[in-house]
């Protein structure tokens, strides 16, 4: 709300413009000569209270100085004092707490309007014709009256500048964390472009193998030459799939996470890793079931890593938050096309309450970097909260058989 309102700049216009409108209204009541000059001086100053509050107090005081001096010194008077638009005075004071950047000129101004109010208490000026008491009950009562009005201004103007200083490092952080973001995604890319430089050196080296023996056979055994080169192709049609695909993630930024950047695996990775995962997943503490359905299906070698990255973070990730103890179903399932990889846990028994949730959600970068790494492989990535208690994470990968 305090938002919408600052960004509505013309609400301040009019409520400036409301308050100058209130001072002339009250000035037209005073019929002496000068009343309505200084009481429309007082009311124009008003309108730039926001801009200028030092030199519109400075205005409107000398106006009310002034107004003093034509209602005690000529023979007769010619404004009246006091006089209600006098309210013009604590309004520019007020205006000079709450918008008046040096701590200095709030005290200024609560100065001179307790000066004004000990002079309208009858300790008058040199040579005027008030009396020479002062009245203590009107000295107290406009003395209390002004101490409380700018004590309020001064509670606001803290407000203010609280406010201010939140949104501020709410800004910064925003910043900082968007650059953060933006650092880790070009390090996750770079990361997964290292991996799949050594995905296409071993399709290389395969094709190269697939060549060499296809050389040999290639008139002794033709049938045994032409499934060599078969298999040259596809290996070849893969390996140039993943090259277009993280060209494709690198020069577009696709993908909106990073991840903390782990030692690059480069060995050959396969579905059978999952199951050392999970028993090192056991060897620290938890509880896991792991389970493979369907008939598996050969997996590219970037898919494969991707499958196994996912589990690997969703069991550190339970490690970090459940702790040892909690109870962790790993399903691995082949169904038609796709790969379906579904990661629960009960979270130790706890209650995933908002502050869990967040805290799981947006601590660390692990998420974000398997949100990525599954988007590479053109899948889908969903994690969150179940109901009750522990945790979720659902990834559906496209399967690409290889030879």
């Amino acid at each position: 709300m305090l938002r919408r309102i600052q960004a509505l700049p013309w609400i301040h216009t009019a409520y400036d413009i409301a308050l100058a409108m209130l001072v002339v209204v009250i000035t037209t009541r005073y019929v002496e000569e000068y009343d309505w000059i200084v009481g429309w001086g007082m009311a124009l100053a008003l309108l730039f209270r926001r801009r200028r509050p030092l030199t519109v107090m400075a205005v409107v005081s000398g106006l009310a100085l002034v107004q003093y001096v034509l209602s005690e010194y000529p023979t007769f008077s010619l404004t009246t004092d006091p006089a209600a638009y006098d309210v013009a005075l604590l309004i520019a004071m007020v205006s000079v707490v709450t918008h008046a950047r040096p701590m200095w000129h709030s005290h200024a101004a609560g100065a001179v309007v307790l000066a004004g109010i000990a002079v309208e208490s009858g300790l008058g000026l040199p040579g005027s014709r008030g009396s020479v008491e002062v009245d203590l009950v009107t000295l107290v009562s406009y003395s209390g009256l002004g101490a409380a009005l700018w004590l309020t201004a001064m509670v606001l103007r803290t407000r203010r500048l609280y406010v201010a200083s939140l949104e501020e490092r709410a800004a910064t952080a925003e910043r900082e964390r968007e650059h953060l973001v933006q650092i880790a995604a070009a390090e996750e890319r770079a990361e997964i472009a290292r991996e799949l430089h050594d995905v296409v050196a071993h399709s290389l080296a395969v094709m190269i193998l697939q060549a060499d023996g296809a050389g040999y056979v290639l008139k002794s055994d033709p049938d045994k030459a032409g499934s060599a080169l078969k298999a040259i192709g596809d290996t070849g049609r893969d390996a140039l799939e993943d090259m277009h695909r993280i060209v494709r993630v690198l020069r577009t930024g696709r993908g909106s996470g990073q991840e903390e950047a782990p030692e690059v695996d480069r060995r050959r990775v396969s579905l059978d890793d999952l199951e050392t995962v999970a028993e090192r997943a056991r060897a620290a503490g938890l509880d896991v079931k792991l389970d493979v359905e369907g008939d598996r299906v050969g997996l590219s070698t970037a898919d494969e890593l991707t499958v196994l990255r996912v589990v690997q973070e969703s069991l550190t990730n339970v490690l970090r938050h459940a702790g040892p103890g909690a109870q962790v179903a790993i399903t691995l399932r082949f169904d038609g096309d796709v790969v379906v990889i579904r990661v629960l846990d009960d979270g130790a028994g706890k209650l995933a309450g908002a502050r869990a949730a967040a805290d799981r959600g947006s601590g660390g970068n692990g998420l974000v970097g398997m949100r990525e790494r599954v988007e590479v492989s053109g899948g889908k990535f969903t994690a969150g909260p179940r109901l009750g208690a522990g945790w979720q994470v659902d990834a559906e990968l496209p399967v690409r058989t290889v030879a």
